[in-house]
């Protein structure tokens, strides 16, 4: 199995709009691939403009509020691409794209890094970071999992939000389960 990081990546669309959204890039060889499901804007903005910013942080809010909403967090222009870093970002990625899979769920964008860039160092995740990364990932896939699934890995992940969390960390975990929570409000039946 490939290795998967966890970042924030930025793309733009052909106007130089810039989207961010939380995704885990495929480990390629000395590349990596971003894999985004359909539809969505990053899958088009990579169509429209073939750059991405993969930006490395530890701030687990920012994860957080992409998936409930809030897209709007400050960045600045990347060096050699057209594109976005997070500010805020202890490392990142500056990466064109040299091919397309084409799948109907999730085309795999193969790209190369034309420029790294660290700026702070990185200390390392508590287990309550790590843990709202993961209920980040299981909230961005309510419609393709088990409600039993998201409930059981929710209780596990919980443990460690409270033993651990910081006051950033205990409000991502506040948002995303509020999320969760709605889905399954306004879900059917069954669901």
């Amino acid at each position: 199995m490939p290795m998967i990081r966890e970042c924030i990546v930025t793309t733009q669309n052909d106007e130089g709009r810039v989207h961010i959204a939380p995704l885990g890039l495929i480990e390629d060889g000395e590349g990596w691939v971003i894999a985004p499901f359909r539809p969505s804007t990053t899958l088009d903005n990579l169509r429209a403009t073939p750059f991405a910013v993969a930006s490395f942080t530890d701030d687990v809010l920012v994860f957080a509020g992409c998936l409930t909403g809030n897209k709007d967090w400050p960045t600045r222009p990347a060096e050699h691409i057209p594109g976005a870093v997070l500010d805020g970002a202890l490392a990142h990625f500056e990466l064109a794209v040299e091919h397309v899979e084409e799948d109907e769920l999730r085309p795999r964008f193969h790209c190369r890094i034309v420029h790294e860039g660290n700026h702070a160092p990185f200390k390392g995740f508590n287990r309550a970071q790590a843990a709202v990364i993961e209920t980040a990932i299981l909230a961005s896939r309510l419609k393709m999992l088990s409600r039993e699934k998201v409930e059981t890995e929710l209780a596990y992940h919980q443990i460690a939000v409270e033993k651990t969390a910081g006051p950033r960390e205990r409000e991502a975990w506040r948002i995303l389960v509020e999320k969760i929570e709605d889905y399954y409000k306004h879900a059917p039946a069954g669901a």
